[in-house]
């Protein structure tokens, strides 16, 4: 899409912004010229604390799907999980860091799948030891999934950019930190979900089951057999009084409301 004398010049414009809050911006700006996208979002993610948005900034611009993943859901989102297990810093396509049973969670049927989006790519930029940035450029259906060529000029430009966005963070996290609020209530509502009802492991199961894992992936994660997988979400639907995964989901909901209500 661009020769290189263009690249250049770009990159000295993004250097020139580095200490300006318009950076986010003229940063999407730039790698809509280097793939195609119709939407973009930079958020940061630091452990005990709630993703906090570089772009877009104005709140109107920001969809009512958006505040629900920011409010309520983005503890079961796979990029989150996998930021928060250590993935590596670089450039990756969410399909292939999602749990295999994705698709069929109450997180995405409820809020990513309003997003309407058929392909998301990732840009994962570790700001520090405690914050990770993440450059989300998703895709919607007239667009398709992203091209080889389009995933390869990400990677080339990634430490470019990864360098430029550390500096921008140094200059400009002061504006952005003082908005941080604790993601307390979101760990400790699924960490102690069914607590007194289910046992730790089953608790521990039904974590994985909500953020999409099937009863295969749920085996080889804890090293047991599916068949006892299964034996365990019989137990869980038992003690909870479910048949499905979306009345588990409702329950959950419900348990994270009445600990945040507790924090207000």
């Amino acid at each position: 899409m661009q020769n290189q004398q263009q690249l250049y010049k770009e990159a000295a414009t993004l250097i020139d912004h580095i200490r300006l809050p318009s950076f986010p911006n003229m940063l999407v700006e730039f790698l809509s010229r280097q793939c195609h996208f119709d939407e973009a979002l930079i958020i940061t993610l630091k452990k005990s604390f709630r993703p906090i948005v570089l772009f877009p900034s104005d709140p109107a611009e920001q969809s009512p799907t958006l505040h629900s993943y920011l409010n309520d859901f983005f503890i079961l989102d796979p990029l989150f999980n996998a930021v928060q297990g250590g993935i590596s810093p670089g450039v990756v396509r969410l399909v292939d860091i999602s749990p295999d049973s994705f698709e069929t969670t109450e997180y995405y049927q409820t809020c990513y799948k309003n997003f309407s989006l058929v392909d998301e790519t990732n840009l994962i930029i570790e700001l520090d030891k405690q914050v990770t940035c993440t450059i989300s450029l998703s895709r919607k259906k007239h667009l398709g999934s992203i091209t080889r060529a389009e995933f390869l000029r990400l990677q080339e430009c990634f430490p470019m950019v990864a360098s430029l966005v550390r500096q921008f963070w140094l200059y400009q996290s002061q504006e952005y930190v003082q908005y941080e609020k604790s993601d307390g209530p979101m760990k400790q509502a699924l960490k102690s979900f069914g607590q007194g009802v289910l046992t730790r492991r089953e608790q521990e199961i039904t974590a994985l089951i909500l953020q999409g894992h099937s009863s295969k992936a749920i085996a080889c994660l804890l090293n047991i057999s599916p068949g006892t997988v299964k034996v365990h979400r019989k137990n869980i639907h038992q003690r909870l009084n479910t048949s499905t995964q979306s009345e588990i989901f409702t329950l959950f909901l419900a348990h994270l409301k009445s600990l945040e209500a507790g924090v207000a």
